[in-house]
């Protein structure tokens, strides 16, 4: 990639990116100097971080009391005696709570692994939680950045930071718009309208991008490149190709980009189940959910091969903790490679079958996909991946960088070389009309009790999908998708009180060509809202002068 341009603002200024992760999150920056060229810095010090593993990244958990109040978040809670403490005064854990955002888990997952996410604490909404752990992050960036860096704390004092959030591929404007009201309640920024400047939001996808690119990530001439952005719960699968007409480096999205819920997190709840079924007539069987927390933290990140048995350690090594039935011996349970094996399987399905579909699908030729996030630094993982697409010819490649960091790294590089020229849309947008009947159409047959006569004496039936933006278009940063509508009125109605109001609506499902209000997978995504001689009011996502805010892709 061309180097990067020097600050042309006149402020000094901060970037903040935050990925919060299912499991773990992370926090990176940019101090933006008038004349310099910036550069992307992690926060790797955090309160209690000596007790887990990993320089960068805490645990996506907080603990509240009885009455709601913040007790412990991120490595605070998992020091030595938390547990205790949370249990003697009936704390309560939130962990996995972003994935609690709307329309976050979509179809084809087992119900009994959507059990397993925890619930949300009583009386907390998934934007009050999100936001007690923004609020969270930024003071640990706050605490980091003015120790590590001279001179920043009027940065701080004088609200000169902008903020950049991460998320899945799969969420849309609905999330970004909780996610929008978590960082004012977090203080990130104010209720106004400067929030909409300070705030920018990122696919993971997108952002992996970034990260690649900057470390040193090329692109054959014609051809595109999948990212696969594998963490603790989600798999976020995109594909991109570099625009070589344009004068400046740009890159463009070629399919649509894929989330699903597939993470090093779901390994786990697969080990957990299989120990379940395997203890159940073991004197072990209560140890259960602590042997998985063991593999969670042990054998799952070592695993490399299937020949080998693996050992989990989970008591002190003492003759008592012995069960020969079941492989238990001096506080360690023995397990088949094989059966660790079947803990990835899903995952490895999964990552398959979506590169597969990134390369039938894109626009361009996919031979080379790149593999970050957390998950990706399991060895078994990647050579189970290589493995499963040596047939495809696709080359699979893992960044030598700190890959558990390329989220929030490429975050910054998002918001500071602003490489991306082009995007596909994720969904079909419209609205539901009223359309001239036609009795010689099978469907409007089948609606003809539904028909009426509007005050200009024209037949109509109501429901019909009228489509502004299909499914799967690529998108110029630019580009706008415009549609006009009428309605006739009886010449009773004042018009100049009479309110006009116009739903729009974001189809998810895979129906090519919607065109009835019975389509499911739909949902509302604002209303727009008119009287005569006055600005038109929208409420729902939130819009600009110039806009939707957010990637309505």
């Amino acid at each position: 990639m061309s180097s990067r341009s020097a600050y042309t603002g006149t402020q000094r200024k901060l970037v903040l990116a935050f990925d919060v992760g299912t499991t773990f999150s992370g926090i990176s920056y940019s101090i933006l100097e008038p004349g310099q060229v910036p550069e992307i810095k992690s926060v790797t010090r955090f309160p209690a971080h000596e007790q887990i593993s990993g320089a960068s990244k805490i645990p996506t958990i907080i603990y509240y009391d009885r009455s709601g109040n913040v007790k412990a978040v991120g490595a605070d809670a998992m020091v030595e005696g938390i547990y205790e403490q949370a249990v003697d005064e009936q704390w309560v854990k939130a962990e996995w709570f972003k994935l609690h955002l709307r329309s976050w888990i979509g179809p084809g997952i087992e119900k009994e692994v959507k059990a397993k996410i925890p619930p949300l604490p009583l009386n907390k909404t998934v934007v009050a939680v999100i936001s007690d752990f923004l609020a969270y992050l930024f003071k640990c960036a706050a605490s980091y950045i003015q120790d590590a860096e001279p001179d920043t704390a009027s940065l701080f004092a004088n609200d000169q930071i902008d903020f950049v959030l991460c998320h899945p591929n799969v969420c849309g404007d609905i999330q970004q718009s909780q996610m929008r009201e978590a960082a004012v309640l977090a203080g990130l920024i104010p209720y106004n309208a400067s929030r909409h400047l300070r705030l920018s939001f990122v696919k993971e996808g997108e952002a992996s991008l970034h990260f690649a690119i900057q470390h040193g990530l090329q692109f054959e001439k014609g051809e595109g490149v999948a990212i696969v952005d594998a963490g603790g719960g989600t798999i976020d699968i995109s594909s991109y190709s570099e625009n070589i007409s344009l004068q400046k480096q740009g890159f463009e999205e070629m399919a649509i980009p894929q989330c699903h819920f597939q993470g090093s997190g779901l390994v786990t709840i697969y080990a957990q189940r299989f120990l379940s079924n395997y203890l159940a007539d073991s004197p072990f069987i209560g140890d259960v959910d602590h042997i998985a927390q063991c593999f969670d933290k042990t054998t799952k990140l070592t695993f490399k091969n299937t020949d080998i048995p693996q050992y989990i350690k989970f008591g002190p090594r003492s003759t008592r903790d012995k069960d020969v039935v079941h492989n238990i011996r001096f506080g360690q349970i023995k397990l088949f490679g094989a059966d660790i094996a079947q803990f990835f399987e899903p995952s490895v399905i999964s990552i398959v079958n979506a590169i597969l579909d990134q390369k039938r699908s894109a626009r361009k030729p996919v031979s080379h996909v790149v593999l970050v996030g957390g998950f990706a630094c399991s060895d078994y993982l990647l050579s189970q991946i290589q493995d499963e697409l040596r047939t495809f010819d696709v080359n699979i490649h893992r960044p030598d960088a700190h890959i558990d960091k390329a989220v929030s790294d490429g975050a910054i590089s998002f918001y500071l070389d602003h490489i991306m020229r082009t995007r596909i849309s994720k969904v079909t947008y419209g609205t539901f009309r009223a359309i001239p009947y036609d009795p010689c159409n099978s469907d409007h047959l089948h609606r003809r009790m539904e028909a009426y006569v509007s005050p200009s004496g024209i037949m109509l039936i109501d429901g019909f999908f009228s489509i502004i933006l299909p499914k799967n278009t690529q998108i110029s940063e630019t580009q706008e998708f415009r549609r006009e509508y009428s309605t006739d009125y009886d010449s009773s109605i004042n018009l100049e009180t009479h309110r006009l109001e116009e739903k729009v609506i974001c189809y998810q499902g895979n129906i090519e060509d919607p065109k009835w209000k019975e389509i499911e997978t739909s949902e509302e995504l604002c209303n727009i809202m008119h009287y005569q001689g006055q600005a038109c009011k929208i409420t729902g996502a939130e819009v600009t002068e110039v806009g939707w805010i957010g990637d309505i892709l």
